[in-house]
């Protein structure tokens, strides 16, 4: 990347992106990486990436947890390696979050479905199948074609309250059910998608999503989903005050599995008599207070276990190197490139990243470089390894109880994260 395009690739903000405050700490300093999904071609893989800060600030006017550091969304965004459907883990929890909405929403066929951030179309492909008219808005481009192609009509837009305008100008209003999974983390202008939202959205419509949750990340290690797609670190309670701004509320939230831990959140017009503030809300707010996400401590705290298992897990596999014992990495997710960066862990220790998506195979991973292959490689004479880290720790299960047989015939599992641990029968 040339000067004059790292100048353009990123920029500072000296606010917090919820409250407007300046009064913003240096939390915790990861180190720098790559975007974490800036997948190479092989002909780039001798062309060195540049890193950027990864610096975790915490307001003191609203307890946001946020990076400031902002890589341009059309670097991170518009060429998206990542898709949903590659995940039977991910796919049923959509089945079973679409039932869910529908249960509360009591959705008619025909009602509207809007998704920011849709991806592959897979959580709309279930409102389709009940019956409901849906559309997708995902500034990937080429996985947004592919998602019209298979049936779930999507643009290849950022979401703003421009292209709310534009909707309702087409006739699409009054919208009953607005979701955004995975995505309103993603965003430097929060307020802009609020704003499109509450203009999208019909008198008793509910917008809900779904983020990696603070509280979570800091119980659980869970610091690699720490990355520059992901601009925020939501708890909820500063998130209160954010939508009362844009004449919403939030009446429910709820923690759920996906990503080692996030938080379901439930928002509805201020007015609206329709839902009420849950007691479950109530209960989560209590969590977050006595785990004090209201000031930085959490996070220092965080840090701390960071290091240690860094140390743990290095120690490990630096002892199988040691032994002259050939690693893999299992899964390349996003938030395997800041595993690796921060612990130090490149081609010295991980030879090649295996992954079932064909969207990555046969490219390299940011940084490092690693080609990523596919998981008959695991079996391979050739290729087989002695052991390999699950990178996307969070699918370890799954994924040890499909390839029992690479355990069976000697091999093992090291799984990272939240504990370090080894499967090896």
């Amino acid at each position: 990347m040339s000067s004059a395009t790292s100048r353009s690739a990123i920029r500072t903000r000296t606010d917090c992106r919820l409250c407007g405050s300046q009064d913003l700490t240096a939390a915790m300093r990861l180190a720098s990486t790559p975007p974490a999904n800036a997948f190479v071609p092989e002909n780039e893989k001798n062309r060195p990436q540049e890193s950027f800060p990864l610096v975790v600030h915490f307001c003191r006017g609203c307890g946001h947890v946020q990076l400031l550091d902002i890589v341009d969304p059309e670097i991170l965004f518009r060429n998206y390696v990542y898709v949903s459907g590659t995940s039977a883990v991910f796919v049923e929890h959509f089945r079973r979050y679409a039932q869910s909405l529908l249960e509360l929403t009591r959705l008619a066929p025909g009602n509207t479905v809007v998704e920011i951030g849709s991806n592959d179309g897979t959580l709309l492909g279930f409102f389709k199948a009940a019956g409901m008219t849906v559309l997708g808005i995902d500034p990937a481009r080429a996985i947004a074609e592919q998602a019209t192609e298979r049936g779930i009509p999507t643009r290849a837009e950022f979401f703003t309250p421009q292209l709310a305008d534009q909707l309702i100008r087409e006739g699409i209003r009054d919208v009953p059910l607005v979701v955004a999974n995975n995505v309103f983390a993603h965003a430097d202008d929060l307020h802009g998608i609020a704003q499109g939202i509450a203009q999208l959205l019909g008198p008793d419509g509910v917008f809900a999503f779904e983020v990696s949750y603070l509280l979570d990340v800091c119980e659980k290690t869970l610091f690699d989903t720490i990355y520059h797609e992901h601009l925020s670190y939501h708890s909820v309670q500063p998130l209160l005050g954010f939508f009362e701004k844009h004449g919403l509320r939030v009446f429910d939230a709820e923690r759920v599995d996906p990503h080692g831990g996030s938080i379901r959140v439930m928002v509805c017009r201020r007015e609206s008599q329709r839902f009420e503030r849950s007691d479950r809300l109530s209960a989560v707010i209590a969590d977050e207070q006595a785990a004090n996400l209201d000031s930085p401590v959490a996070l220092e705290r965080l840090y701390a276990r960071i290091e240690e298992r860094k140390r743990q897990l290095t120690a490990l596999v630096r002892g199988l190197r040691a032994q002259g014992k050939r690693l893999a990495g299992f899964g390349a997710p996003a938030k395997a490139t800041t595993l690796m960066f921060q612990f130090g862990m490149g081609p010295d220790m991980i030879e090649y990243l295996i992954d079932d998506s064909p969207l990555k195979q046969g490219l390299y991973s940011p940084g490092h470089h690693l080609p990523v292959v596919p998981s008959t490689w695991l079996y391979d004479p050739a290729h087989k390894p002695d052991a390999a880290v699950v990178l996307a720790w969070n699918f370890a299960d799954s994924i040890i109880a499909k390839h029992r047989s690479f355990v069976d015939a000697g091999g093992r599992f090291i799984i990272p994260l939240p504990e370090v641990r080894e499967v090896t029968s």
